[in-house]
């Protein structure tokens, strides 16, 4: 979502930077309402999906007479439809107009205080695709499903207090979840997409976002999406983590510092096996006495991958700058991520990335990457000209890391999408993308937006070899309307 000063944690007579609720003299009270550690990161599109989700309201604050005592109740609806009109789209094994419907239709309810330590969540999604020419996939197509049910017990102050009066709690759910995490470019529930990533296991969590310090971790089996059955877990494979938030220096920077692994045996030797370890770093924040803003972030992975040895790497670079003075707080921002392929499909080393279950729109308008062997670097202008409506935009180039390496969601994903020679090239294309996000009314949300996609010499040559026509490149336009219960 755009990022606007809207966005920031500004309090006049203080620095942008952690909030503290002052008495004549300048000194904290201690029995005030607390502040907060945490700063949100201005970089593009980042931010985690809020727990519980946006459109789910404490029926107790909706202002509705009838509900004032139901502090203890959490409720959502919301529903999107979303207009697509794809030309020559280059996921798809061949070339043509698509024109999709997508719905998705959410409910949430929790209940939270009222049995504490005990808590309960409930989330239903049924996600479809009309209208379409290509056939039901589990991106789109996921009926009447459970993508969320856990309970949790939740321990308000098992670990006492932070500097500034906010809880410790403890937090250990168990059941089927569905989260985003960090930059989201790793782990996130993928909410452009027309279903869900989640899974089943548990998770851990120290200390809550205001504190100064937060730690969560967690153990997980991936839910495999199935489209005419209800889904289920993957048992060959674990997913687990640990993140770290040191939030104590958030009016300069915000760390990050965490590690994944994915586990997975071999399935009767009808899979690979694979051991994936990945340590991390990220850090953002605003230089101080300015408006200029970073987002820094590497990873490592070593480990085995199907028989051969794991060496892989990434790192991403966004730097931006808010010019406050201007009324529609524009943001101008520079983003350079690389991610490694593979750079010798005869040599016993893997070097692609193993991507997780991360977000992958970001990356582009059109949805085409996933972070596994590119090179991207971008610019991008955002900024509101109303209190109701956002508008961003920007310029992309992609290139392959290693040209002997596959460009992931090309053709299908399928085996058109590599040249092992190298012959090929690495230059994939470029883009630019417009968005448009306008608040119809306290209930309804509209979005707009366009992408202009020109093939680079890498996608030309594997649409010819694999398909035997190719294009200069491709249109993706939609309309996306979200309707919510509550406001």
């Amino acid at each position: 979502m755009l990022q606007t000063a809207q966005n920031q944690l500004t309090n006049t007579g203080r620095s942008a930077g952690v909030i503290h609720t002052p008495t004549a003299a300048g000194n904290p009270v201690q029995d005030a309402k607390p502040g907060t550690f945490y700063q949100r990161a201005r970089s593009y599109s980042t931010h985690p999906e809020t727990d519980p989700p946006r459109y789910v309201r404490n029926l107790a604050k909706t202002g509705i007479d009838a509900f004032k005592d139901l502090y203890w109740l959490d409720v959502g609806l919301d529903h999107r439809v979303r207009y697509e009109l794809r030309n020559n789209d280059l996921r798809r094994d061949r070339i043509t107009t698509d024109h999709p419907v997508l719905l998705r239709t959410r409910a949430y309810v929790g209940i939270r205080e009222i049995l504490d330590p005990l808590r309960l969540v409930v989330e239903f999604e049924d996600a479809r695709r009309y209208h379409g020419k290509f056939p039901k996939d589990n991106r789109d197509w996921n009926e009447f499903e459970l993508i969320q049910t856990y309970g949790e017990l939740y321990f308000r102050g098992a670990l006492g207090q932070d500097d500034l009066g906010n809880h410790r709690p403890i937090r250990i759910r168990g059941g089927r979840m569905a989260w985003e995490a960090l930059d989201r470019r790793l782990l996130g529930n993928n909410q452009w997409r027309n279903t869900t990533n989640n899974f089943e296991g548990f998770r851990v969590t120290l200390g809550q976002e205001a504190n100064d310090w937060e730690i969560d971790g967690w153990g997980m089996q991936l839910v495999i999406r199935l489209i005419d059955e209800f889904d289920r877990r993957n048992k060959s494979q674990w997913f687990y983590g640990a993140i770290g938030h040191w939030r104590k220096w958030s009016e300069v920077v915000t760390l990050q510092p965490y590690y994944m692994g994915l586990m997975q045996d071999d399935k009767g030797g009808t899979q690979a096996k694979r051991e994936i370890h990945s340590p991390a770093l990220r850090a953002y924040g605003v230089l101080p006495g300015t408006e200029i803003d970073f987002d820094l972030s590497t990873v490592y992975q070593f480990g085995r991958d199907n028989g051969q040895k794991k060496a892989a790497w990434a790192y991403f670079l966004e730097f931006g700058h808010t010019f406050q003075q201007l009324s529609w707080k524009p943001r101008i921002s520079a983003f350079y991520g690389f991610v490694s392929g593979d750079r010798d499909p005869n040599y016993n080393v893997n070097n692609r990335f193993e991507r997780f279950f991360g977000f992958a729109r970001p990356w582009s308008a059109d949805d085409y990457f996933v972070p596994e062997n590119i090179k991207a670097p971008k610019i991008r202008l955002e900024f509101q000209p109303h209190t109701d409506l956002r508008i961003d935009g920007g310029y992309n180039g992609f290139w392959l890391a290693s040209k002997t390496d596959r460009f992931n969601n090309l053709l299908n994903g399928r085996g058109g999408n590599r040249d092992r020679t190298g012959n090929s090239g690495d230059f994939l294309g470029h883009a630019i993308d417009l968005r448009a996000i306008y608040k119809l009314t306290s209930h309804v949300n509209a979005t707009v937006g366009y992408s202009r996609w020109f093939n680079g010499e890498f996608v030309k040559n594997r649409q010819l070899a694999t398909l035997g026509e190719t294009a200069s490149g491709s249109n993706f336009f939609y309309v996306e309307v979200s309707v919510s219960a509550f406001k």
